[in-house]
């Protein structure tokens, strides 16, 4: 069985992440489109990188993501450091001829996002920015409905992302300084908000928001909020919040059809939530479990009812990509692209111009 080397930047939430998702998909996506060989990992702290190279089972730990970048062994390099370390060592390794996989958001605001892209791009490399909502099966299974027009004309989409770890005024990660993050809650859980809404149900074309700092002395957002149009000529809302007690991480979403509705929230990741307007309209939403033999990545895993978790959505996107490698065949549209990782920064960005300037923002896209 062929093996590609794997090269991580990144060792903590992000890198633990990836790196369980790798080892697992080796057996249970058995035969895997390539077998991930866990070459290096690298961080600024060297004792910890060290120790998670251990833990993980990496050849070996460097405190210089150059030493990746520069090992001919490996062909796959997965980015899962902080967003100011998103640019220079993605393009880097694609210009040395690897496959890049970026951790969202892309960039730390589009214009960085565009030249990630534009410059990845060019070298020709297969590339997937991980956003990897996209592979939550009840995620994939609303996308296969919506594409078989089962939900007829979309009018609307609304999405929220809610969590509550960021109030506490001690606290202090690169997340919350503009020179490693970007901005707030928008690049941290607005972005999935942003490209799950892209994913489903299309473009989106202007926004009108507002953004929110509650805690004082921090210089990022807690918090967004957003009434968005769509392409397609539907109306949505986005919101993101760190702040929102009790919420320890409520990824919901909602799409509205002329035939029917979807409601999905992630703290029930296993379920969709579906209604069909030629059905019995007193009896409301059906819960479906997204568990049968048939619905999407489920040839992976076990019988019906027996639920999987949030770790494996890496499971299935990395295999997505390793699959993409193997076969030379495209990530788009089921995974999401540099250019969507732009696209989804340009929305973001301009969800910031609307809240400083109050008012409504058309979008214009690069490329």
């Amino acid at each position: 069985m062929e093996e590609i080397g794997v090269g991580m930047l990144g060792y903590a939430f992000m890198g633990k992440a990836h790196s369980n998702a790798f080892k697992k998909l080796a057996y249970m996506t058995w035969p895997p489109p390539l077998m991930p060989k866990l070459v290096g990992i690298a961080g600024r702290d060297t004792g910890a990188v060290g120790e998670a190279a251990e833990r993980y089972g990496y050849d070996y730990a460097t405190g210089d993501w150059r030493d990746l970048v520069a090992d001919e062994r490996i062909g796959l390099f997965d980015n899962g450091g902080p967003n100011s370390l998103h640019a220079e060592p993605t393009i880097a390794a694609a210009e040395a001829g690897k496959h890049v996989i970026c951790e969202k958001p892309l960039g730390r605001d589009a214009g960085e996002s565009y030249e990630i892209w534009q410059r990845v791009a060019a070298t020709g490399v297969k590339h997937l920015c991980a956003f990897n909502y996209r592979f939550v099966p009840a995620v994939r299974l609303a996308r296969e409905l919506i594409e078989a027009g089962e939900l007829g004309e979309i009018r609307h989409f609304r999405g929220r992302y809610l969590q509550d770890w960021a109030d506490d005024a001690t606290l202090d990660t690169w997340r919350f300084h503009p020179d490693e993050a970007g901005s707030g809650a928008l690049g941290d859980i607005g972005t999935h908000v942003i490209d799950l809404g892209r994913f489903l149900n299309g473009e989106i074309t202007s926004v009108s928001g507002l953004v929110k700092t509650f805690i004082p002395g921090r210089t990022v957002d807690d918090a967004l909020e957003a009434a968005v149009e769509f392409e397609n000529g539907s109306v949505g809302t986005i919101e993101g919040t760190r702040l929102a007690l009790g919420r320890r991480n409520a990824f919901q979403w909602e799409i509205n059809g002329s035939k029917g509705s979807l409601a999905f929230d992630m703290e029930r990741l296993n379920e969709l939530q579906v209604f069909r307007a030629d059905g019995d309209r007193a009896r409301g939403f059906k819960t479906v479990l997204v568990s049968e033999t048939d619905h999407p990545f489920w040839e992976h895993w076990w019988p019906p009812g027996h639920i999987i978790g949030w770790g494996d959505t890496f499971v299935h996107e990395l295999h997505h990509m390793l699959k993409a490698i193997a076969d030379d065949t495209d990530v788009a549209p089921y995974g999401a692209t540099f250019e969507d990782g732009y696209r989804a920064s340009e929305v973001g960005d301009a969800i910031l111009r609307s809240g400083a300037s109050g008012e409504r923002v058309q979008i214009s896209y690069r490329g």
